[in-house]
């Protein structure tokens, strides 16, 4: 049965606290594109580009649940890439909305808190300043460094990076996703012995190195696939809404 739009993106809004977290402001965080205004099925991405819209077109979606919008190269005008994307939205019905650090550091859905889970994790606490909020997590464990990469390679499906600036065996661990090296700071004065990341500048390398903390990169796409699951998960349960994953890997 179709369900309202409006009802889907009110609870989304509340239920992410869209409003109360704070963000860069091209991620315009909630309903980017409406449609006429009914959803029967939800797709996920991390990012909207032309190939998870075709996919989510591909599977007859009407609404799309990303965390990574439209807007992240500023102002476009409607031409080109950011056209095509546009017009395949808006041509073929399908809303989208757009999730960043308010599905990052959700309690129970975010990327950081699912990521920090499953690579074993425990005890967790808030970790990771921005703008006054805690985007990541941070927990305890009592693993070698080579175990710790294991179970996260397993997580994202990749060979993580691992800069051995810390100790070879962990006991704190912090985990921010995506891009997150500006934590290593804190993750010292946490007294963390390692930060899991998506990516990170090439000073962070040495940064990491001379401030005594391991550095692991598991990649951008990869440690931020879960949360948009989750939130599409949660929303189908919700709305008694079918849902899919549209998986399109950049590798970085």
């Amino acid at each position: 049965m179709p369900v309202s739009l409006t009802d889907l993106v009110t609870y989304l809004d509340s239920y992410l606290r869209v409003a109360e977290t704070p963000d860069d402001e091209r991620a315009l965080n909630g309903l980017q594109v409406e449609n006429a205004g009914t959803v029967t099925r939800i797709v996920a991405a991390v990012d909207v580009c032309e190939a998870t819209i075709r996919e989510a077109i591909s599977r007859r979606a009407d609404l799309m649940l990303v965390h990574h919008g439209l807007f992240w190269g500023g102002l476009k005008p409607l031409t080109g890439v950011f056209g095509r994307r546009a017009q395949l939205l808006t041509g073929h019905g399908v809303a989208l909305y757009s999730a960043h650090l308010p599905l990052d550091c959700h309690p129970e859905i975010g990327n950081n808190v699912l990521l920090a889970r499953k690579v074993g994790l425990t005890d967790l606490v808030p970790f990771g300043t921005f703008e006054g909020i805690q985007i990541g997590y941070w927990g305890r464990t009592d693993m070698s460094r080579e175990d710790l990469l294991e179970q996260l390679q397993d997580v994202v499906g990749g060979a993580p990076r691992l800069v051995p600036g810390g100790p070879p065996r962990v006991a704190r661990v912090g985990v921010v996703s995506g891009a997150g090296t500006s934590a290593l700071q804190e993750a010292v004065g946490a007294g963390l012995d390692t930060l899991i990341t998506g990516e990170g500048p090439h000073h962070s390398y040495l940064e990491a190195e001379e401030l005594g903390v391991n550095l692991i990169f598991g990649g951008h796409y990869a440690t931020e696939t879960m949360g948009v699951q989750e939130l599409a998960a949660h929303a189908g349960q919700r709305f008694a809404l079918p849902w899919d994953f549209a998986d399109h890997p950049t590798g970085m």
